[in-house]
């Protein structure tokens, strides 16, 4: 009788899994809408008043985006002031909604990765399970195929070729 052979396991293939390089920390959408003198500008004075109200303790040690959830135009210190009132507080800082913030959170994962491990490899990019910001995966492709063999996406039993390395 033949022996059963895994030729998944034998082919090489390095499966990496972007869930798994989720940023930690619990994310917080600071929007300014509701400081909008009748939903259309920023008084100054009432919003810096506001700003000095901010209770910054609660957003120790987490991810804050911070943005305006409606059409006003608003002026860039208004950002400013914020930074500057929240400081070294939370972990980081965003402009922008959570959306937004989550793909810059794994982008900065993706840019302090160590790609050598990589190097002349066939990379697997898992393609289901949880929810990754599709521009995760450009980034991280961007960066792999400057080093490995070659670049799939999905799972070994369904595959979709991206990337093969044309060396010499």
């Amino acid at each position: 009788m033949d022996e059963i052979r895994n030729k998944v396991a034998e082919s090489g293939i390095i499966t990496l899994d972007l869930a798994s390089m989720k940023p930690k920390g619990e994310r917080v959408l600071l929007d300014i809408a509701p400081q909008l003198w009748q939903g259309i500008a920023l008084k100054e004075k009432d919003f810096r008043a506001w700003v000095s109200t901010l209770d910054v303790g609660s957003f120790e040690g987490k991810h804050v985006a911070v943005h305006c959830s409606t059409d006003a135009i608003i002026p860039a210190w208004a950002y400013m002031l914020i930074a500057s009132e929240l400081g070294s507080v939370p972990a980081s800082t965003f402009y922008g909604d959570l959306k937004a913030m989550e793909e810059l959170l794994y982008k900065s994962e993706i840019d302090a990765m160590d790609l050598e491990p990589y190097r002349d490899k066939r990379i697997m990019l898992k393609g289901c399970g949880d929810k990754v910001p599709t521009g995760s995966y450009l980034y991280l492709s961007q960066r792999l195929c400057t080093v490995v063999k070659s670049l799939m996406f999905g799972e070994p039993c369904s595959a979709v070729p991206v990337y093969k390395a044309k060396r010499a």
